[in-house]
This record gives structure tokens, C-alpha cells and sequence, in this order.
């Protein structure tokens, strides 16, 4: 082995991540911190295929869902599996929405509704790559006028660093030329645990959220329009609590998702404010995850569809092996005025930052005393 090339912990292979597709090449990006630990991108779909980061004792693991070449990427059973998502994550009643008097109507591919961007969304697509240092790559993508229906011409920038404080940091800046509606996330399916044949279940999870309001929805996983005080209800994460602990109770609302499928209302002090949002800790490993975002809204969902997906390096995902927390504006926003606003307009600027912040900690006090 040339002695200048250091292994990568995810044991991923850049070639294996290499095709052509339309004319547009598709290729493997490891970003590295100074403390060793690793993030792996590839720009189909921006879609994120490792991240390696140990546990309390200082052994790694894969924390997120992903899959070990580009083939598999491409044709995944989980089409969104921790990707890049837009023009509109999340759903919209009917793919149905108004802007400026008219009717617009977008592809139908989640029973009666449009979901994440329609049948070939940014999940779908070749992001032109720029890989900036060690620790950043940076993608851009321009959506086409009616492009799956939405309007206007689109210019979307992501960049993905991961610094030496082991947060991923995810900034999004979009631009239009006709006034439009855009909301982006990344769909991360994080398991803590590390992912394994099959990954453990999320039950054992710690979860909480800086959330005081969710948004109920009905059995297509719409948004009622009501917004629901989470005190009482299996919602309620205001304090650390396992995700399993509630999640099967005789619940409509868990009913209607199969499970934490919903867009909770963050706490914030003023709009657009880089602010907590939740943590994740799972015991076992004793690994940590913080969210912070501009976003209004984060939306939990903890892979209830999932059933045993074939992974990275022979790893198997099982239904609720992963939680997602997808930073976000709230669902079906266009069709909900009171919500709030995902129109963008030409001279504006969309901008998002999400950082997603991993760590380690020992058992809580708590955990020892009987």
C-alpha cells in the first residue's frame, strides 16, 4: 500500500461511486476532522453513506444509513435513504398548491399526495461537486422551469463540512428567477447504535425536542391545519424520554403515521435564529447526537416503513432502526397560510443551516440508581 494513503474507517471505495449518468459524473467525497473521524458523501443526490464516529469507549461505528456503491444507491428500496431533498420535502395534499392566482399541480407518488419534490426529485439527481478542503465539499444543482412541476428556474447550493467539534454542518442558499415554493432538508436515517446485520431497533433511544407544538395529521399524513399542544400525548419530548417508550400506544395519531411520523413546532425566540432542536443518546454506545437549526419545524420519523433493507457492507435495516430528524418548514405549508412562508421570490435568497453535533457520554447518575 503507497504509504502517503491513510485507510478510510468507512471502508468505502471511491470507484465503486463512479459512474456517469445523463453526462454527469458521480463520485465519492470523505470529509475528515483532525480528530480522525469521517463523513462520506456522494454527489447522487447528496446523499450521505457513512459517518464514522466511536462510541464512549472509543470504538467506530457506521451512524448512518446508507449503502456501499453507487448501483445500490441509485435503485435503494428507500429511495430518500439520508439524501438531499426538494424542491418541497415533506408532503403536499394532492400535489396540489396556489401561487400568484393559479393552480399548479405536481406528481402524485404517496398515495394521494406529492412527497419530497415528486417522482424525481433532488434525491434523484447529480449535484456538480466541489470539494473545498479536508473538512467541505460543496454541491450545486439547478432545477429547471417546471421542473416536476414546480415553477420558476432554481439555483441551489449545499455545502457539507464536518468540522473538529464533530458537527456536520449542512448550509443551503437557493435562488429563483420566478417567484416559487421551496423547502429542503437532508432525510439522515441516524442509528446511533451503529448499523449492523440487522441494526438495532431505535427503542431504547433517548429523544428530546425543543418543542412544544406538533402538527397532527390525518390518515394520509397530511397536516390537519391544527397545531397541538404536546403535553399529555406521546409527543411530548420536552424532557428525555425513549422513543419506544410511547410509540405503540393506542394512539390516532401514532395510528396514522405507523409510528413518530410528524413535524413538530420548534421553540424559537425570533424567526430564522440558529437554535437547539433535539438530542439523541443512545445508551449502549453512548453516543450522542445534537440537531441545531434556522428551521422552523423538525420532522421525527423513525423509519416505520423500513423492512430490512439491504445496507453498507451486508448491514440490514429493519423497520424502525432509524430516526430522522429532518429539519424543515412544516408540511403542505402552500395549502396552510398561517404557516409559516415557503414562497421565495427572485432577489430573495432561501438559506438554511442545519448542524448536526455528535458525542459521547457516560451513564447519567440517574441510570445507577435503582
Amino acid at each position: 500500500m503507497n504509504t502517503n494513503e491513510t485507510p478510510n474507517l468507512c471502508g468505502l471505495k471511491r470507484e465503486d461511486f463512479q459512474t456517469t449518468i445523463n453526462g454527469k459524473k458521480t463520485d465519492l467525497y470523505i470529509l475528515k476532522n483532525k480528530l480522525g473521524n469521517e463523513v462520506a458523501i456522494t454527489n447522487y443526490g447528496g446523499a450521505l453513506v457513512a459517518i464514522m464516529v466511536p462510541d464512549k469507549d472509543g470504538n467506530y461505528a457506521n451512524v448512518i444509513q446508507g449503502h456501499d456503491n453507487i448501483q445500490d444507491v441509485i435503485n435503494s428500496p428507500e429511495p430518500y435513504l439520508s439524501t438531499l431533498i426538494g424542491r418541497y420535502g415533506n408532503r403536499i395534499c394532492k400535489g396540489k398548491f396556489q401561487l400568484n392566482g393559479k393552480e399548479y399541480q405536481l406528481p402524485i407518488n404517496d398515495g394521494e399526495n406529492s412527497l419530497h419534490g415528486g417522482k424525481d426529485g433532488f434525491n434523484r439527481k447529480v449535484w456538480d461537486a466541489l470539494r473545498m478542503n479536508e473538512e467541505t465539499v460543496v454541491l450545486n444543482y439547478i432545477s429547471s422551469y417546471g421542473e416536476e412541476g414546480f415553477t420558476g428556474e432554481v439555483k441551489v447550493t449545499v455545502a457539507y463540512t464536518f468540522n473538529d467539534d464533530n458537527e456536520l454542518i449542512i448550509d443551503y442558499l437557493a435562488t429563483t428567477n420566478k417567484k416559487t415554493i421551496i423547502c429542503l432538508t437532508n432525510h439522515g436515517f441516524f442509528s446511533l447504535a451503529g448499523i449492523a446485520n440487522p441494526t438495532p431497533t431505535v427503542d431504547n433511544v433517548e429523544l428530546e425536542m425543543n418543542a412544544n407544538f406538533y402538527l397532527p395529521i390525518d390518515a394520509q399524513s397530511i397536516p390537519t391545519g391544527e397545531i397541538r399542544f404536546v403535553e399529555g400525548t406521546p409527543f411530548d419530548f420536552r424532557t428525555p424520554k425513549t422513543i419506544g417508550e410511547r410509540i405503540n400506544d393506542d394512539n390516532e395519531q401514532l395510528k396514522n403515521g405507523s409510528g413518530y411520523d410528524h413535524n413538530y413546532v420548534l421553540n424559537k425566540k425570533e424567526e430564522g435564529e440558529l437554535s437547539f432542536a433535539a438530542r439523541l443518546y443512545e445508551p449502549n454506545s453512548g453516543r450522542t447526537m445534537e440537531v441545531y437549526t434556522t428551521e422552523p419545524g423538525l420532522q421525527l420519523y423513525t423509519g416505520n416503513f423500513e423492512n430490512g433493507i439491504s445496507g453498507t457492507h451486508g448491514a440490514t435495516y429493519p423497520r424502525r432502526s432509524a430516526v430522522c430528524l429532518e429539519a424543515q418548514h412544516f408540511p403542505d405549508s402552500p395549502n396552510h397560510p398561517y404557516f409559516p412562508s415557503v414562497v421565495l421570490r427572485p432577489g430573495q435568497q432561501y438559506k438554511q443551516t442545519t448542524i448536526y453535533k455528535f458525542g459521547t457520554r457516560k451513564q447519567q447518575l440517574t441510570d445507577y440508581i435503582q
